[in-house]
C-alpha cells in the first residue's frame, strides 16, 4: 500500500486520546521543553512548536498520516554548536548530538559548549568515538578493538550512560534488526562495537556541505529529499527517518537560516513528528 502522510486523519476519536497523551507527556518528555531563549540571526516571530510524539508510544500508535523524523548533529562540540541550539530553542524541537570527546577538551569554548549541551534539555547526548578516527578512517577500521577502546574512552570522558554510538566517517547500522555497513573494511569493528554493548546508528539522509563548509543546497532541496525518502519507502525503518549534519557547518549566516527554515516547515507541514534518537524503534532491545 502507497504511504500516505500529507492528509488529516480520520479517526477523531483517536485523535482526541493521542492530543490528551501528549499533553499529559511534557514532564516526561524533553522535547516539549519551552525556551525563552532569543535568537538573534534569525527573525525572531512567533511559530509553532514541534509536534512530539510521546516516549512510551510504539508505531501502532502514531498517526499514520504522521512520519517521524530524528535530526542528528554531529563532531560537537564544535564551532557551531551554539548556533545550532539557538535553532532548536527557537523551533521547540529536540535532537540528538553526536559527541567528539577530544573536541571537549578542546580549548574554553568547547568546555562550555558541552556544559550547554548537557543542560539543555531539547538535546540527547551520544557518542561519537573520542579521536574522530583522527580523520585517517581506513587505519582506524583496521583495529576492531581499538575502535571499541575509543568509543569506550568517549563514553567514560563523557558521562555517557547509553550506549548509542554513531561510526566517524562510515555510514553503520548495528541494531537487532538493522545490520548495514557502507564499506566492508569496517565490518570487524563495527560487530565489535555491537559485541560490546552499543548500539549503532547511521543516517538515512545527510545535509552535506560545500567546500566551504557551509550547508550545500538549499532548505526546499532537503525538504524535497525528505519527501522522496519517505515516499520511495528508502528509510532504514518504515516512517522514520534519522536526518543528519554538523554543527560546524551551522557558522554563517545563510547556513544558519537554511536549517531554521527547513525545520519550520516541517513542522508547518503537519506531516512530521520530531523524536531523539533514543526512541528509535527497538534501539533499546537488548542485542542478540
Amino acid at each position: 500500500m502507497r504511504k500516505i502522510f500529507a492528509g488529516k486523519s480520520k479517526n477523531m476519536t483517536f485523535l482526541g486520546m493521542f492530543a490528551l497523551v501528549s499533553a499529559s507527556s511534557v514532564l516526561l518528555n524533553s522535547c516539549n521543553f519551552k525556551s525563552e531563549v532569543s535568537d538573534p540571526v534569525v527573525n525572531s516571530q512567533e511559530h509553532p512548536s514541534a509536534e512530539i510524539v510521546p516516549h512510551d508510544m510504539d508505531d501502532e500508535n502514531v498517526d499514520p498520516d504522521k512520519r517521524v523524523i530524528y535530526l542528528t548533529f554531529d563532531d560537537g562540540p564544535n564551532q557551531g554548536t551554539e548556533n545550532l541550539l539557538k535553532i532548536l530553542d527557537k523551533r521547540n524541537v529536540c535532537a540528538t548530538a553526536f559527541l567528539v570527546g577530544k573536541h571537549a577538551y578542546g580549548s574554553k569554548r568547547q568546555k562550555d559548549d558541552l556544559l550547554l549541551l548537557k543542560q539543555n534539555p531539547l538535546i540527547e547526548l551520544a557518542n561519537h568515538s573520542f579521536t574522530h578516527a583522527h580523520n585517517k578512517y581506513t587505519d582506524f577500521y583496521k583495529n576492531a578493538d581499538a575502535v571499541v577502546h575509543d568509543f569506550d574512552i568517549a563514553k567514560d570522558s563523557l558521562k555517557l550512560f547509553d550506549k548509542i554510538a554513531r561510526t566517524p566517517g562510515r555510514n553503520i547500522w548495528r541494531l537487532n534488526n538493522i545490520n548495514v555497513t557502507d564499506i566492508k573494511s569496517s565490518t570487524a569493528a563495527a560487530d565489535g562495537l555491537k559485541k560490546a554493548g552499543y548500539k549503532v546508528i547511521g543516517w538515512d539522509l545527510e545535509w552535506r556541505p560545500s567546500q566551504k563548509m557551509t550547508l550545500k543546497g538549499s532548505h526546499e532541496a532537503m525538504i524535497k529529499k525528505v519527501d522522496s525518502i519517505f515516499l520511495n519507502d528508502l528509510e532504514k525503518t518504515s516512517r522514520h527517518l534519522v536526518f543528519l549534519t554538523h554543527d560546524q557547518y551551522l557558522r554563517d549566516a545563510d547556513s544558519i537560516n537554511e536549517l531554521d527554515l527547513f525545520i519550520e516547515k516541517l513542522q508547518k507541514s503537519n506531516k512530521f513528528v520530531f523524536r531523539k534518537i533514543s526512541q528509535y524503534p527497538k534501539i533499546n532491545e537488548v542485542l542478540n
